[in-house]
């Protein structure tokens, strides 16, 4: 198994920027996919951004040119540099680790946008 520990919500401005970490308890490398997805309050838990073990990456076409999403392997931990901000990126942000045998999320951090 593994534990994921998500830092870096807060209530920022539209047009602001944050940028999220994901820490894991155990080496990164070892999932086929580390992600970011988000819950807004009465919607779906949607994918946000998602990188592969090779490091590769894809983003919702909502985010795309506004995230970007990274990786410190050393330190086992994921980001999520979100640029340009707006009300609608409002959501609890969650990591996600994947591969075959484990499937696990964090607890969530919330981001708030004001307009």
């Amino acid at each position: 198994q593994v534990q994921l520990v998500e830092s870096g919500g807060g209530l920022v401005q539209a047009g602001g920027s944050l940028r999220l970490s994901c820490a894991a308890s155990r080496n990164i490398f070892s999932f086929n996919f580390m992600g970011w997805y988000r819950q807004a309050p009465g919607k779906q838990r949607e994918l946000v951004a998602r990188i592969t073990s090779g490091g590769s990456t894809n983003y919702a076409d909502s985010v795309k040119g506004r995230f970007t999403i990274s990786r410190d392997i050393a330190k086992n931990t994921v980001y999520l540099q979100m640029n340009s901000l707006k009300s609608e990126d409002t959501a609890v942000y969650y990591c996600n680790a994947d591969s075959p045998f484990v499937n696990a999320w964090g607890q969530g951090t919330q981001v708030t946008v004001s307009s």
